[in-house]
């Protein structure tokens, strides 16, 4: 731990007086290192990765090299490599199921004792770290926070205010319809981040249900907060809440809705709000704010805080020493501030400077501080599939089945998943 933080600070004064240095491994040096670094083609183009591994290649004089697999083949392509006992020195991975295809315990160093810990926030570590605590993963990446994001200013042309709590929410989307809106845009075609928002609050404020359930002791169908949370989705689709053609509506589909008016309210994060909704429509991202989600899981609503993607050492490396030393380097505030300057995104650091956070979280800070949660159901439950999940709804939505037959399908993929995971108990 010494040689690295005496490391990391020479290469900190050394970034900044000179650019390049001349200490060993440095540009002017001789013992160069080359680290393959694995993960999806979008990921690994994103502009605070590319400045971040040009800054780390000029400053040590080391060689990374980039291993880019297209999004949909990233899981499968990975996992093929990993078989064959072909890890590489740094895994980019999110922190949910499909993590569980390679073997976290033996393949990746445990960054508890690493000197930047303290310095990320208190949401990032959270996600970041397993059932027992140990952090598996550094988080450099953009954060966001999930939350049920409205138009404020249609609400106040009408009289109405955002909700506090379940009952006051089901009251509001029912003035909203009564009034000719679609109170939430629901993307049913194609999306299911929303089931996992209505689940976080039941699983990450019970830890022992959680392992209960991961033990397959219980099953969803057992615990009743599930069965209301469907039942209040299959009610809100009844009642119209969803608008008319929620079937049809895909990600493609949420700015339209909601940059008309059309639709006053959804399920989405912050940072989507600067990468992929137009601003060039009847309503900007100055109209909106944010409140917590209501799915009938919790009276005072729920947050979720940001699926990030982790930097992850393999602990097996013949290199490992420079991996660590490589972390040290993107959690170091004068590199990640350098690389994430004008970025959209809540930080991950505590000494997070130079990105942009977005008004809305601001102004919802203390509302954000009580209720939020972080991500649990698709990182957490063994076997959870998003995609699965999404198609399991959709026959819920199109009447092919009930909210009981809905919770057992949700409990007959959850299982099949462990059990094709090998998980213990199922």
């Amino acid at each position: 731990m010494k040689k690295r933080l005496f490391w990391v600070a020479a290469l900190v004064s050394t970034v900044l007086l000179t650019s390049c240095g001349g200490f060993p491994g440095g540009a002017g040096g001789t013992d160069r290192v080359t680290l393959t670094i694995m993960g999806k083609k979008s990921d690994l183009e994103k502009s605070y990765m590319t400045d971040i591994f040009e800054r780390y290649e000029d400053a040590t004089g080391n060689r990374l090299k980039i291993i880019a697999y297209e999004d949909a083949d990233y899981e499968r392509l990975a996992s093929e490599r990993f078989a064959q006992g072909d890890v590489p020195d740094v895994f980019l991975h999110f922190h949910n199921a499909d993590l569980n295809r390679f073997d976290v315990a033996g393949n990746f160093y445990y960054l508890n004792g690493e000197s930047w810990v303290d310095d990320l926030t208190d949401s990032a570590r959270a996600y970041c770290q397993d059932a027992d605590g140990n952090l598996l993963g550094l988080p450099f990446w953009e954060n966001s926070v999930s939350g049920c994001y409205y138009n404020r200013t249609i609400l106040d042309g009408l009289g109405l205010k955002p909700a506090a709590t379940q009952a006051e929410f089901d009251v509001l989307c029912q003035a909203l319809a009564d009034a000719g809106y679609t109170p939430v845009c629901w993307p049913a075609d194609g999306c299911s981040w929303m089931i996992q928002f209505g689940l976080d609050p039941v699983f990450a404020d019970d830890p022992p249900l959680l392992r209960r359930l991961n033990r397959n002791e219980i099953a969803y169908a057992d615990i009743p907060e599930v069965t209301r949370m469907v039942q209040w989705i299959a009610d809100a689709a009844e009642k119209g809440w969803f608008g008319e053609e929620y079937l049809e509506t895909g990600w493609s589909d949420i700015g339209p809705a909601l940059g008309s008016g059309d639709a006053v309210m959804t399920f989405i994060w912050d940072t989507w709000f600067y990468t992929d909704f137009e601003q060039n429509r009847k309503y900007s991202v100055e109209d909106f704010a944010v409140m917590p989600i209501f799915m009938g899981t919790a009276d005072e609503g729920t947050y979720e805080g940001g699926n990030l993607n982790m930097m992850m050492a393999n602990k097996n490396s013949e290199r490992l020493d420079t991996v660590l030393e490589f972390l040290e380097f993107c959690a170091t505030p004068q590199n990640y501030n350098a690389a994430f300057e004008g970025i959209a995104t809540v930080s991950c650091f505590k000494g997070q400077t130079t990105n942009i956070q977005s008004q809305m979280v601001t102004d919802a800070g203390a509302s954000i501080a009580t209720n939020e949660r972080v991500s649990t159901a698709a990182s957490r439950i063994i076997g959870y599939s998003a995609d699965e999940v999404a198609e399991v709804f959709d026959e819920l939505f199109r009447h092919k089945t009930d909210v009981s037959g809905c919770v057992r399908r949700l409990d007959e993929c959850r299982i099949a998943g462990a059990k094709s995971q090998g998980a213990d108990g199922f």
